[in-house]
């Protein structure tokens, strides 16, 4: 199958769960709105399990490259930290997956997969992957943190400012993550980030 029509599945699936909660979302509506037949459908993904955990996997790496796109912007890094903790508080808003996957909490209307890996015998590759371990809050604490240091710290880094580093991107992180449960006044996080690294070594 084609990569363009498994995103157009994942579309559909998506825009579904948008108007009804996953456990009214059927197979045959999804593949009837990508325009393929639901063997089709069954052959990409597996089952409605294996069609959720695709989609939580590319939200998650949807994510992730709004976060390397801001990490990677021309300014200085007190700013692109600001930047990727208001894409955080911002791609959280707007979408339900997203906020889920970085609070840990799932509602009733959404597919809540396991995190940890489910035996796989798909022979779709993009399938295996996302039958393979999905990242909980924790984890995107430590890939947002991780991402951000490897961008921002640059090879000739001492250990001391590598660890200053390190603590000032995991802070921006969690505060970013606590915006989404607990939205900010005025300001919203940027203010709230721009204040917490004016304290910090960066």
């Amino acid at each position: 199958m084609m990569p363009a029509a498994r995103e157009s599945l994942l579309d559909a699936a998506y825009t579904a769960l948008a108007r009804r909660p996953w456990s009214a979302v059927r197979m045959v509506d999804v593949a009837a709105a990508a325009g393929v037949s639901r063997q089709t459908l069954y052959n990409e993904f597996g089952s409605k399990e294996g069609l959720a955990r695709a989609l939580v996997r590319r939200e998650a790496d949807g994510y992730l490259a709004g976060v390397d796109r801001a990490l990677s912007a021309p300014a200085d890094t007190r700013e692109r930290l600001a930047a990727t903790a208001e894409w955080t508080a911002a791609t959280a808003r707007e979408n339900a997956l997203v906020r889920a996957m970085l609070t840990g909490c799932w509602s009733e209307r959404l597919p809540a997969p396991t995190l940890s890996a489910v035996p796989s015998s798909s022979a779709v590759p993009a399938q295996r992957r996302a039958d393979g371990p999905l990242p909980s809050p924790g984890d995107f604490v430590a890939l947002v943190r991780d991402r951000a240091v490897a961008v921002l710290g640059g090879p000739g880094m001492s250990k001391p400012d590598a660890a200053d580093l390190a603590r000032a991107c995991e802070l921006v992180v969690r505060l970013a993550i606590s915006c989404v449960s607990a939205p900010p006044g005025e300001g919203g996080v940027t203010d709230l980030v721009r204040a917490a690294l004016y304290r910090q070594p960066v």
